[in-house]
């Protein structure tokens, strides 16, 4: 689930790595996870964890309905994610590139910034000609919404301080929306 992952090829390549599961671990994941959204919401979230395999484990079950994931420590830079129930779904399905559930509009927070991704290609894992890698500061999306993001920009390289469409064209479209 990681990046989103971008945000997104964040969630399919997240967090934790071989031999990453002792308690003073899992601490540090949680810290890291909790710090992608304010404390009110992450505080209360269910924190989870990908092995390199991509098994997820749950660290911490969740009071609030929010989910929170840590930095994936093979990406470039931070990029530690919380979101909703229908953000989970969302993220889910582009992990397994499946179609996203349908009239569930998700909500995620990368308060923390997020790894450099591609702006085009959903998949991409690193910067390559033509796959238009994009540089992204701290950021909430709105996922799952593609009649929410007619009129916002769609171009491969975006001015990532205004918000603009991630993954245009693709069933995995989100708003991204700077908030520094």
């Amino acid at each position: 689930m990681k990046r989103l992952l971008t945000a997104a090829a964040l969630l399919a390549a997240s967090g934790l790595v071989a031999g990453q599961g002792a308690a003073a671990d899992d601490a540090a994941l949680i810290k890291s996870a909790e710090s992608a959204a304010p404390a009110a919401v992450s505080s209360g979230a269910a924190i989870h964890a990908m092995d390199e395999k991509g098994t997820m484990r749950t660290l911490r079950e969740g009071k609030n309905g929010f989910w929170c994931m840590p930095d994936n420590p093979v990406t470039p830079g931070p990029d530690p994610m919380c979101g909703d129930a229908n953000a989970m779904e969302w993220a889910t399905a582009w992990i397994g590139k499946k179609e996203p559930p349908k009239g569930k509009v998700g909500f995620m927070y990368m308060l923390a910034g997020g790894t450099d991704a591609s702006n085009t290609d959903p998949y991409a894992t690193k910067p390559e000609e033509g796959n238009n890698w994009v540089e992204t500061g701290p950021h909430v999306m709105i996922v799952n919404a593609t009649d929410m993001m007619q009129g916002y920009p769609t171009e491969p390289k975006p001015d990532t301080s205004k918000p603009y469409v991630m993954w245009a064209g693709t069933p995995y479209a989100h708003l991204m929306i700077p908030v520094k």
